[in-house]
């Protein structure tokens, strides 16, 4: 039996839900795991339909909203922002309200996090954020899933963000803080996650009792950390700033003398792709410490259990 408490929710941001709501996420995207892994049907969405707008390519989130979506019983259907009248100037509060009369849910991945919201409003459907430049909350749902996993609980866990304080990171510390963690972004100055999310996580982290800390120092930040989280240094977009951000984040790299300094039972995560010798080395996103892979894995669950909490 599904939840309807839901049902009918936007997923836009990790901030915009409380803990007990992600909880209920978590827990039912580690039951479709294991129906999923037992070759039990778990066609909680017979008949509905996802759109998935994509303004920004991607990997895990094309092939994991498609596919779990599919499990679900339901259909993907892939829109690229230039097949739609959207790449031709139709604005985005009539493409939510057309898209409303065809579709059950709505994932679009895109630029401005603004564009999300104005689609969420007019749209009188569930819209869910694939990502943003501000946020990537569906990568959360499975770094968190992945840290329980791994580590049994989420009581007592340090969770490190090396790196650059990116849109990743931004969702993973408000998720962290709310479910009771202590979080802290090791990232050279000028590349501080936004001062207003900060803000969030430690409001959330005080209900808590956790911590939310900035650093500019890699090792202090990694130092008995549970967990070690990276992402790339330059994401879309950023390719003409490519030189200077190598610059300015070496030294923020995971490799494995910095995995030794986290705790005894220290794990890796990666949302990826990587680009090894920048944010991490080869032989630790591949070493015996690395939970990256489970954790691409769980974007897949995570989004299956989203989906079939708010699509009604």
């Amino acid at each position: 039996m599904i939840s309807a408490q839901l049902k009918g929710r936007d997923f836009l941001r990790v901030n915009d839900w409380e803990p007990d709501e992600l909880l209920l996420v978590l827990d039912l995207a580690d039951r479709l795991k294991a129906r999923q892994r037992e070759r039990i049907e778990h066609r909680h969405l017979e008949g509905r339909s996802l759109g998935m707008i994509f303004q920004k390519p991607s990997t895990r989130t094309r092939v994991s909203f498609e596919v779990g979506i599919s499990q679900l019983g339901g259909t993907g259907l892939y829109l690229a922002a230039g097949d739609l009248q959207l790449g031709r100037g139709e604005t985005i509060k009539d493409t939510g309200v057309v898209l409303s009369r065809y579709l059950d849910g709505i994932m679009i991945r895109t630029f401005a996090q603004a564009d999300v919201d104005e689609l969420a409003a007019a749209a009188d459907i569930p819209v869910i954020n694939g990502l943003t430049d501000d946020f990537h909350p569906c990568q959360a749902l499975a770094d968190v899933m992945t840290i329980r996993e791994r580590l049994g609980t989420f009581e007592g866990v340090r969770v490190a963000y090396l790196g650059d304080g990116n849109n990743v990171c931004n969702s993973l510390m408000v998720a962290c803080a709310k479910l009771g963690m202590d979080f802290v972004a090791g990232v050279p100055e000028g590349y501080e996650p936004r001062e207003e999310v900060v803000g969030w996580a430690r409001t959330a982290a005080k209900v808590s009792g956790n911590a939310v800390e900035i650093t500019h120092d890699p090792r202090a930040a990694a130092g008995g950390a549970d967990v070690l989280y990276t992402d790339v240094w330059t994401s879309m977009g950023q390719d003409e700033e490519r030189d200077r951000r190598l610059a300015d984040l070496g030294g923020f790299g995971i490799d494995e003398g910095l995995v030794r300094l986290g705790s005894e039972r220290a794990i890796v995560l990666h949302c990826l792709p990587a680009h090894y010798g920048e944010e991490i080395t080869e032989d630790v996103l591949y070493g015996p410490r690395s939970a990256a892979f489970d954790q691409a894995e769980n974007r897949l669950h995570a989004q299956k259990a989203l989906m079939a909490l708010v699509i009604r």
